[in-house]
């Protein structure tokens, strides 16, 4: 550190790199604009000139290039001679870099703090938060050294554990400015947000205060983002629980938290028809799409590295093509991610690496198929798909129908903010701050008793609906059929106006087709069974409430007294016996 230049590029060069007119828009054609959200944040921060700065702005709203017009103007202007940029993941400070260098900032991606110094070249430094961790002190050393922008990309990690957020307060208290960003300033934990301002709501609560705000609303009306369709689906669900007991039920319906748990891991089973099911659903979605966007991609968003593989292997079989997999623990993950950014491939597979920050914005089509339900996650995951490269994209992501789910897809365009307690909680032990900063919501199967104990037996997935702009629409169907398809086929390049009023001529359809006169074509064996299931698992639910008799307990006393197999193998007849027999229980317990 000691000896280093204060800039490795004259604030001379970095001015040449920025609009002739800035920080005012460039005349149309010289160089590429801000966009309208970026010089009304652009020229609140220069009237400002604040040591801290939130800005809040969807994804792919272009929070990046701000943050560097911002760093390249404090350069030139001398305000600072250094930047330290602080990233999520190690893919995302190369991605960093590189949008550094093309505004002739240069970032060293591999800074190790333990190396104390690195080459005169560098403009500054790029490090992720568990780096930041790892040796709070010699950083703070650093920025003390030097007139330091600090640039936190997605704060709220800072908030992930404690020690983090301490460590991020510790290292750069010193520092000259500092430039908070975030897609999703709001999290599940009450873990403070280092450098961010909270102010006092109408309830009491300390609400996030962000410098500025740009939301997926807006973005949309401005035709930055692309319009999500949220494609749902449901299904019959059969598994094995800890206690030996088989439940059957339908996904998405009433349950406690415990069975819908269940309900969803069932869901997610590789070996079950489910994904298999979804998947070939998605990749049909994807093809549509591609007809009128050449190099449209899918990701898939698996809950762990088993089911990421066994989903790639689906998605091999079903499209003869290998996709892309990407395992965080695996060398080169990053480059996986960035050779399937510049192809055409179809497919990638991941885990939790490109559920934030990673720039791939072909991404069109997305599979939901992660166990880990909470808010913030659900919004990093969607944002990979809502990047907008001409007008005219759509985005699709396929969702199980869980009501959890269901009511982020339809808040999408809702603003929220980090909310710390309200002054008559109580306090909380740092302990228990820690410990739920670090526990993941919602995540079925982490109950030590329940590992290796869950069987999930067999799954079947039915179109269950598209969520859109707050509104619903499809009135359920089976996979593969006619109407799954009217909402699959939808085109893959459309205003949002469009889709709005496509989805609602396709839900006049299918009311029209469901109440066409008798005379149809009497259903096939499959849908018919499928039909007596889920007529069997509503009564077996109804019973349930009732008695408060557990589903599996229900189920086995009906095969006891009916005879016949498990409710996935069990015949028509099995199941119409059986249908009979819990309705004569109804009569004579109202006798």
């Amino acid at each position: 550190m000691v000896g280093e230049t204060t800039s490795g590029v004259a604030p001379e060069t970095v001015v040449q790199r920025l609009s002739p007119a800035f920080p005012d828009r460039a005349a149309w054609g010289t160089v590429k604009p801000l966009r309208a959200w970026q010089a009304a944040a652009l020229e609140r921060y220069r009237s400002t000139e604040p040591r801290d700065f939130l800005t809040v702005a969807t994804p792919g709203a272009g929070k990046t290039s701000f943050a560097l017009t911002v760093a390249a103007d404090l350069l030139a202007r001398r305000v600072i001679d250094r930047i330290t940029i602080i990233a999520p993941t190690d893919h995302l400070k190369t991605q960093w870099a590189e949008a550094a260098d093309r505004v002739g900032i240069s970032i060293d991606p591999q800074f190790g703090v333990r190396q104390g110094r690195t080459s005169t070249d560098f403009d500054g430094i790029a490090l992720t938060y568990a780096g930041v961790a790892a040796n709070p002190l010699a950083l703070r050393i650093r920025t003390e050294q030097f007139r330091t922008l600090v640039i936190l990309d997605e704060i709220h990690h800072a908030g992930d554990a404690r020690s983090w957020g301490d460590a991020v307060r510790e290292a750069f208290e010193p520092a000259r400015r500092r430039l908070a960003l975030t897609g999703t300033p709001f999290r599940s934990d009450t873990n403070p947000i280092p450098f961010v301002r909270y102010a006092e709501d109408a309830s009491g609560a300390l609400r996030s205060a962000a410098d500025f705000t740009y939301g997926y609303a807006e973005a949309l009306a401005d035709r930055i983002v692309r319009p999500v369709l949220f494609m749902a689906y449901s299904g019959e669900m059969h598994w094995r629980t800890r206690a030996g007991d088989e439940i059957a039920a339908r996904l998405g319906t009433e349950m406690t938290k415990d069975l819908a748990a269940q309900a969803l891991r069932t869901a997610l089973d590789p070996e079950g028809s489910w994904i298999p099911a979804v998947l070939e659903a998605a990749d049909r979605r994807l093809t549509e799409v591609r007809g009128s966007v050449p190099d449209a991609g899918g990701l898939v968003i698996a809950t762990d590295q088993s089911q990421a593989r066994a989903y790639a292997e689906v998605l091999r079989r079903l499209t003869g093509h290998k996709p892309t997999l990407v395992l965080s623990d695996e060398p080169g993950a990053s480059k996986r991610i960035s050779k399937f950014a510049d192809s055409d491939d179809r497919w990638m597979v991941a885990v939790r690496m490109v559920s934030e920050g990673v720039d791939v914005p072909r991404l069109a089509v997305g599979v939901y198929a992660t166990a880990t339900m909470t808010p913030l996650f659900f919004a990093q995951a969607v944002g990979r798909f809502v990047r907008a490269r001409s007008r005219g994209e759509t985005a699709s992501v396929f969702v199980p129908s869980v009501p959890r789910l269901l009511l982020f897809a339809t808040e999408l365009e809702a603003q929220r903010d980090h909310v710390l307690k309200t002054p008559n909680e109580g306090d909380v032990d740092e302990a228990d701050l820690l410990a739920a900063a670090e526990q993941v919501e919602d995540e079925p199967g982490t109950d030590d008793e329940e590992q290796g104990t869950f069987t999930a037996l067999a799954s079947e997935a039915d179109f269950d609906k598209v969520v859109y702009d707050g509104g619903e629409f499809g009135l359920g169907a089976m996979a593969g059929s006619a109407e799954e398809q009217d909402y699959l086929g939808l085109p893959g390049l459309l205003e949002p106006d469009q889709v709005r009023d496509l989805l609602h001529r396709r839900q006049r359809e299918h009311l029209s087709r469901s109440d066409a006169p008798a005379g149809r074509t009497a259903p096939s064996t499959h849908q018919q069974l499928r039909d007596l299931r889920k007529e069997l698992n509503g009564l077996v639910g109804a019973w349930h409430h009732r008695t408060d008799v557990p589903h599996g307990v229900i189920h086995n006393r009906l095969r006891e007294e009916c005879g016949g197999p498990a409710i996935a193998a069990a015949t028509r007849e099995d199941l119409e016996r059986r249908i009979e027999k819990i309705r004569q229980w109804a009569v004579q317990r109202s006798s």
